[in-house]
């Protein structure tokens, strides 16, 4: 079974080091799992699919029209915020680049499942994750 990372976040200002973290993951073998919307989201996605990489977006609404560009399937769940437990309990292990309070959920939901969390700099402060000062630091802390 292949691993299946997820990659979480938001802000535009982090579209650069999640697009990077994308790409590497997919250099790696990884499947890159998302909330599938934009951003950071769409940023990994984008990653992702440039180095040939496959995706899954998991999004929050009823239809599969808000998926961004990058995503290969797309998971509608109807459940709005809740969909965050997806996101992570489909990863083997979630990478934080950015992000708000939807983030901050995510990571100590991952967290409470046992998931492995990295969190690239900078970022929130949480017991329990690990940190990263680089996109290629982060993958690698992830798949270890």
């Amino acid at each position: 079974m292949t691993v299946q990372v997820a990659v979480i976040g938001s802000g535009a200002e982090y579209e650069e080091a999640a697009e990077e973290v994308g790409r590497l993951l997919a250099e790696r073998g990884a499947t890159v799992v998302t909330g599938g919307l934009g951003e950071v989201m769409a940023a990994a996605s984008r990653g992702a699919k440039a180095a040939g990489g496959t995706t899954i977006g998991i999004l929050p609404g009823e239809s599969r029209e808000r998926a961004n560009a990058w995503v290969d399937h797309v998971v509608v769940t109807g459940i709005g915020h809740a969909r965050n437990l997806a996101v992570v309990a489909s990863g083997d292990a979630v990478i934080a680049v950015g992000g708000r309070y939807g983030t901050l959920a995510e990571i100590g939901l991952a967290l409470t499942l046992g998931r492995p969390v990295v969190i690239l700099e900078p970022g929130w402060e949480v017991d329990g994750a690990l940190r990263a000062d680089s996109a290629q630091e982060a993958v690698d802390l992830a798949l270890a």
